[in-house]
């Protein structure tokens, strides 16, 4: 998927980049070929210097680079290679707009930090640096805005904003809706909560210190993290094969 992706090229559009597999499965071939139909020998070789310096940064694994080559919106070309690499993140907001819960499964384990007991700039920043990419759902618009707000982070990895990628492919709604659609399962004890019950238990929580609340907001960020990974999974695979589709 990475290295057969063009569409990181100046002014390379959907059409243009399915009109050079035609002629070019991957870079290599794309580097092979000294010439591309309807593509000048002066647009083909600054093209060559764009792929050479993708291939560049593929070689050193350097996420940062790729994430900066790569279109925001087509960082899910991303997600197959850095997926053992990668946080499914999650945030939680209290009463007063404040971030109360950042969640992250890595794909084994969820690591959840909570305000007033682990959650600060620096616990998050080092657990982030050991990631090479980022996967939310609307989390361009919400949740990495928001943590970059009270946290000052910089969020310089790629980041795959799966509400977008599942719009692409006909999953329409949020992400309790897109779960439904996808037949994933959550506890029944979870299935009706929502986010705005979410910062609710977070408030009944710091009102009364009764447990029950918190480990609940626990168990429904867990979900939230995790099944971000069942998703993508199955969504930027069927989101790369409508485009070949559309080639072919």
């Amino acid at each position: 998927m990475l290295r057969e992706s063009f569409i990181f090229l100046p002014r390379v559009s959907y059409r243009t980049e399915q009109r050079i597999w035609k002629h070019a499965d991957d870079w290599n071939s794309f580097l092979s070929a000294k010439n591309m139909p309807r593509m000048s020998k002066k647009t083909k070789k600054g093209h060559d210097q764009s792929v050479n310096r993708a291939k560049a940064a593929l070689r050193k694994d350097d996420h940062k680079s790729l994430a900066r080559i790569f279109p925001g919106k087509e960082h899910w070309r991303l997600y197959q290679h850095f997926r053992n690499e990668t946080a499914f993140l999650d945030i939680e907001t209290g009463p007063y707009g404040d971030v109360s819960m950042v969640g992250i499964f890595d794909g084994k384990q969820t690591k959840q930090f909570v305000q007033g007991i682990n959650l600060d700039r620096k616990t998050l920043s080092d657990e982030l640096s050991n990631y090479k990419s980022l996967v939310t759902f609307n989390g361009k618009s919400f949740d990495v805005p928001m943590l970059k707000k009270w946290f000052k982070l910089p969020f310089e990895m790629p980041h795959i904003d799966l509400m977008h990628v599942c719009h692409r492919v006909g999953l329409s709604g949020g992400l309790k809706s897109i779960e439904k659609q996808m037949d994933i399962k959550r506890p029944k004890i979870l299935t009706y909560v929502t986010g705005e019950d979410a910062a609710e238990l977070w408030r009944c929580w710091k009102a009364t210190g009764d447990r029950e609340f918190f480990d609940m907001l626990l168990s429904y960020n867990e979900e939230d993290c995790v099944n971000l990974q069942r998703i993508a999974d199955v969504t930027v695979p069927k989101l790369w094969n409508s485009l070949k589709q559309q080639y072919y």
